[in-house]
C-alpha cells in the first residue's frame, strides 16, 4: 500500500487499518492447500450444518453436487464487491474444475478481480469500519482511500493501470470499426500479456484469469454502473462539459447489455439441449435479475412455450429482507408467478453473507 496515503490520515485513523493482507496469498491453488492438510471440510460440513441457514446451505451444496453428477450445468452470478473480496479464490477453482459454465457479473465485480490480479499487495483493511464517524471518512476519501465496507481499493495501482491499455484498445476498435463487448477488451489484457500479476498475489485466485483460461462465457450487466464503465463514458461524452476533447470515442464500440441478453438467448437453448442448467445467485441486484429472466423472455418474448427448459434449481445467498419489489429480497416462489421459475425447480434462500456462505458450498462441491 501507498504509505504517503496513510500518513495523510491522523493517527487515531491510521491504528484502525491493517496493511497488506489479513492472510498472505499462497502460491498453491485451494485445493493443494487444503488437500495437504490433515482437515476434510467437506466432512466437517456434513458433520456440522444441520440447521438453519447452516442446513439450508449444505442442502443446497449437495443438491448442486448431485446436480452436476447428472450432467448438469451451473450458472453462478456475483453481485455486490466480492471480486474485492476474494471470492476468486472459491471461484476460480470451481472453474478449473468444471464445476461453473458460465458467470454473470456486475461490471464492478468483474473489473474488480482484475484490480485484485495487479494490485493486491496493495490491499488494506479497516476491520472496524462501522465506527468511522463522517469526518474520518472524509479523511479517508481526500487521502485517496476508496473504502468498500472494510477493504480499500488501490485506485492508483490498479484502476489507472489498467485504464491506458483498455483506452488502447477502445481506440484501436474504433479505427478499425470493430466493436466488442466489456470482457472481451479485458481479456485481452490476458491474451496480449498487458498485464503482470502481483508478485504477492496469485494468478489461480483470480477467477477472470480462469474464465479466461477456459473460455467459459461472461455476462457483464450494467458495464456502465463500474469503475471503468464510467471511465468509458467519459471518453464517449463529446457535451458541453468536457474540456480536452482530443480523445472522443463512438458508444458504439461496446457492445450493449441488450446483446448480452440476446447471447443468453442462444447459450441457454444450446446448452439445455443436452444439460439441465441451475442458477447459484451470490447476493442480488442486475447480475441475477438479468441473466435469470432469459427463461420467461425466451417463453414469452420469443414465443417458444413448451420449448424451453425451466431453470432446474435456483439456489440465492443473500442478505437483502423481502420487502417492496426488490429482486434481491424476493422469494423463491415469487419468482415462479414471472415464469422465471417452475413448480419442479429446486430452490433454496440461503439469508446469510455469501462471503460466509459460498465457501462451504465450495468445499462440497470440490470434495475438499
Amino acid at each position: 500500500m501507498d504509505r504517503t496515503k496513510l500518513e495523510r490520515l491522523s493517527p487515531a485513523l491510521q491504528n484502525l487499518i491493517v496493511e497488506g493482507d489479513t492472510a498472505p496469498a499462497s502460491k498453491k491453488t485451494i485445493s493443494e492447500d487444503v488437500m495437504s492438510s490433515a482437515h476434510r471440510v467437506s466432512e466437517y460440513a456434513m458433520r456440522t450444518l444441520h440447521h438453519c441457514n447452516g442446513g439450508a446451505t449444505l442442502q443446497a451444496a449437495l443438491w448442486l453436487k448431485d446436480h452436476l453428477a447428472n450432467g448438469g450445468k451451473i450458472m453462478i452470478t456475483i453481485s455486490g464487491a466480492l471480486s474485492s473480496f476474494q471470492v476468486g479464490v472459491m471461484l476460480a477453482e470451481l472453474i478449473r474444475k468444471d464445476k461453473v459454465h458460465i458467470i454473470s457479473a456486475t461490471g464492478a465485480n468483474h473489473e474488480e478481480s482484475y484490480y485484485r490480479y495487479v494490485a493486491h499487495s496493495h490491499y488494506a483493511y479497516i476491520p472496524r469500519y462501522t465506527e468511522l464517524t463522517p469526518e474520518q471518512e472524509a479523511e479517508l476519501r481526500d487521502a485517496g482511500l476508496r473504502r468498500i465496507t472494510d477493504t480499500f481499493l488501490p485506485e492508483d495501482e490498479s484502476v489507472r493501470i489498467l485504464e491506458p491499455h483498455l483506452l488502447t484498445m477502445w481506440k484501436d476498435a474504433q479505427d478499425k470499426g470493430e466493436r466488442y463487448f466489456p470482457h472481451e477488451y479485458f481479456r485481452r489484457l490476458f491474451s496480449d500479456s498487458l498485464i503482470e500479476c502481483d508478485p504477492a498475489g496469485n494468478p489461480s485466485d483470480s477467477w477472470v484469469y480462469a474464465a479466461w483460461k477456459k473460455n467459459i462465457p461472461i455476462v457483464v450487466p450494467g458495464f456502465e454502473d463500474s469503475t471503468m464503465g464510467n471511465i468509458f463514458a467519459s471518453y464517449s461524452y463529446d457535451g458541453t462539459y468536457r474540456e480536452d476533447k482530443s480523445v472522443v470515442l463512438n458508444q458504439h464500440i461496446m457492445k450493449t447489455g441488450l446483446e448480452y441478453f440476446t447471447s443468453l438467448y442462444d447459450w441457454y437453448m444450446e446448452t439445455a439441449k443436452d444439460h439441465p442448467i441451475a442458477f447459484l445467485q451470490l447476493g442480488g441486484g442486475i447480475a441475477a435479475d438479468f441473466p435469470i429472466c432469459v427463461v420467461p423472455s425466451l417463453k414469452h418474448d420469443l414465443g417458444l412455450h413448451g420449448k424451453v427448459r425451466d431453470w432446474a434449481g435456483f439456489i440465492e445467498i443473500g442478505s437483502s429482507p423481502m420487502s417492496y419489489g426488490s429482486y434481491s429480497g424476493a422469494g423463491g416462489k415469487e419468482k415462479i408467478t414471472w415464469d422465471k421459475l417452475s413448480t419442479q425447480s429446486y430452490y433454496q434462500i440461503i439469508q446469510s453473507d455469501a462471503t460466509a456462505v459460498f465457501p462451504w458450498i465450495a468445499a462440497v462441491l470440490l470434495d475438499l
